[in-house]
């Protein structure tokens, strides 16, 4: 990559080490876009270096890794540094407009959530001796703790926009189950999923997932069930409003994906530029990614765990980096 991008071979790093090099050669910033299972390591040798962090999501893939997260970005608030989480649709105008609307109860109020989110998975080819096979062109998906699962690494990006909606709250629990989908797979993720998170107020949020290669439309959509009316968002379509008085009704979300990136990293830059470091992404961020780690728990057990018991157990999911380069 870096031959291709012209970068001089001094420069490039390889080895589960690398990022230590890079950090030494004296950077200002660093982007985080490794499998997720790295970035609480890598988020702590960068804050401890003093530079500015982007990070992709899900944050982690465990508990503990959540809260290295949440640790470093106040680290790095308290050290005026620029710390953010790239998630494309709390960027988008469209959204933005629509949710705020919906949170005003220009509709009335919200009661119920239903979100989804489906695709055709990611390749899961055997296993080698070592998981470098796995740290490719997102087979980490396939295996929970590398890439955290579908549901933690795809599934949020609907997930996410259910907690928006629901005004920044964190479930109480999740009932629900999930099951592998496939007869012969190498990765340990669940592909299918149906769960119910309960707020504390009353408000439940149902999403379902499914991840197999069976020629399904992707869809990354949530909506808001509301007294007057509803509020419809699909990550590549239409964000629509309807109800009696609404003045707004949305429109069509453009590339999402890339332009959401695009507007991340111009906030990144101008936040550095204006030293802006209220770093409001990374509460919602990690807040999504621990709300998918309890679902993925409550899929597996086909039952019901609480927040509360999640994060008391604060459960480690161990990555194995035996036979791997440092």
């Amino acid at each position: 990559v870096g031959k291709r991008l012209g970068v001089e071979k001094s420069k490039c790093f390889s080895g589960l080490s690398g990022y230590k090099k890079v950090l030494a050669s004296g950077v200002d910033a660093v982007f985080l876009e490794t499998p997720p299972c790295f970035f609480p390591e890598h988020a702590t040798a960068a804050v401890a270096a003093g530079c500015h962090i982007y990070v992709a999501k899900p944050v982690a893939c465990d508990v503990p890794g959540c809260m290295t997260i949440a640790e470093m970005a106040a680290k790095s608030q308290a050290a005026k540094k620029v710390f953010l989480v790239d998630f494309q649709t709390r960027t988008d105008p469209i959204y933005i407009k629509a949710i705020k609307s919906l949170l005003a109860e220009d509709i009335g109020s919200v009661g119920m959530l239903c979100s989804q989110y489906i695709d055709e998975s990611f390749p899961d080819p055997p296993k080698t001796k070592t998981i470098e096979s796995r740290l490719r062109r997102l087979i980490w998906t396939n295996d929970v703790a590398i890439g955290g699962g579908f549901l933690v690494n795809a599934g949020i990006h609907a997930v996410d926009v259910g907690l928006w909606m629901a005004g920044g709250q964190t479930p109480v629990s999740v009932s629900g189950a999930g099951a592998v989908g496939v007869s012969k797979p190498n990765g340990d993720t669940n592909r299918v999923y149906s769960l119910t998170f309960q707020f504390k107020d009353g408000l439940f949020l149902n999403h379902r997932g499914e991840h197999l290669r069976n020629s399904t439309r992707f869809a990354a959509d949530c909506m808001a069930h509301c007294q007057r009316g509803y509020l419809d968002t699909q990550y590549a379509g239409l964000v629509k409003m309807m109800g009696k008085g609404v003045t707004f009704n949305g429109g069509k979300v453009v590339s999402l994906y890339g332009q959401g990136a695009k507007r991340n990293i111009a906030t990144f830059h101008e936040s550095i530029t204006k030293g802006d470091c209220s770093n409001p992404t990374v509460k919602p961020s990690v807040d999504a990614t621990l709300t998918t780690i309890l679902g993925r728990q409550a899929a597996l057990k086909k039952g019901t765990v609480t927040w509360d018991e999640m994060i008391k157990a604060n459960k480690k999911v161990p990555v194995d980096l035996s036979g791997l380069k440092e």
